[in-house]
């Protein structure tokens, strides 16, 4: 899966990674990679993570979390968000019907 254009650097300058690594970055794509997959089943959509706004803001949590070996604390974290952002998408969705 292909990162929408200059997400790696932005999650670089999020989680304070301020060195060049090339493997930091092919793990943290494939974080991204997955978190995006994960956020986007939870929404059932495909969401912008190209914006400065929630669904971004939670994928960069996400690799946070991850990178900190939480995965499953950030699922009970941000349990109310995820239901919201499920809910929202659920609107939407409906609305375009």
């Amino acid at each position: 899966m292909a990162l929408p254009a200059g997400l790696l650097n932005a999650a670089k300058n999020e989680l304070d990674i301020t060195w060049d690594d090339d493997d930091l970055d092919s793990k943290l794509s494939g974080i991204l990679a997955r978190g995006i997959k994960y956020i986007d089943g939870v929404a059932c959509a495909e969401l912008n993570y190209s914006t400065d706004d929630k669904p971004r803001e939670m994928l960069f949590e996400y690799a946070r979390y991850v990178r900190a070996g939480r995965l499953n604390e950030f699922m009970k974290d941000y349990l109310h968000e995820l239901f919201n952002l499920q809910v929202t998408q659920g609107m939407i969705a409906d609305a375009d019907v």
